[in-house]
């Protein structure tokens, strides 16, 4: 395997692993209370800076390589399209809970798998 599907591919674990749990997080339903929780600030986690804007941007690194997308949110649900460096990683519509500065993105509407990114 290259150098590059091993980045790629460990991008990709980051962003969607993790262990689907309810304890404790609250689900959020609209893109006003989405907007105030993560406007300002960064979410991070593991080599992973990502700022995701009101406008609908999303800018930051991943493992020294830039993350650019959009996003919007659709029948309550956070809607992206994502590039890692050129890679495209393609849309997806996720559920998004939240439990203090912990913020859960659940892949496939809720039924895929998730990634717990930290609020800074």
């Amino acid at each position: 395997m290259t150098i590059k599907r091993v980045a790629v591919a460990a991008v990709a674990a980051v962003l969607l692993s993790g262990q689907v749990e309810a304890d404790g997080f609250r689900t959020i339903t609209d893109k006003d209370s989405f907007v105030s929780l993560v406007e300002g600030r960064q979410l991070t986690r593991l080599g992973i800076r990502l700022d995701v804007s009101p406008a609908g941007q999303i800018t930051g690194k991943a493992f020294g390589r830039d993350v650019t997308g959009a996003w919007d949110w659709n029948g309550g649900f956070f809607c992206r399209d994502l590039y890692y460096g050129s890679q495209d990683l393609g849309p997806n519509c996720q559920l998004v809970q939240v439990n203090g500065s912990t913020v859960r993105f659940i892949a496939d509407r809720g039924a895929g798998q998730s990634a717990d990114l930290n609020l800074k």
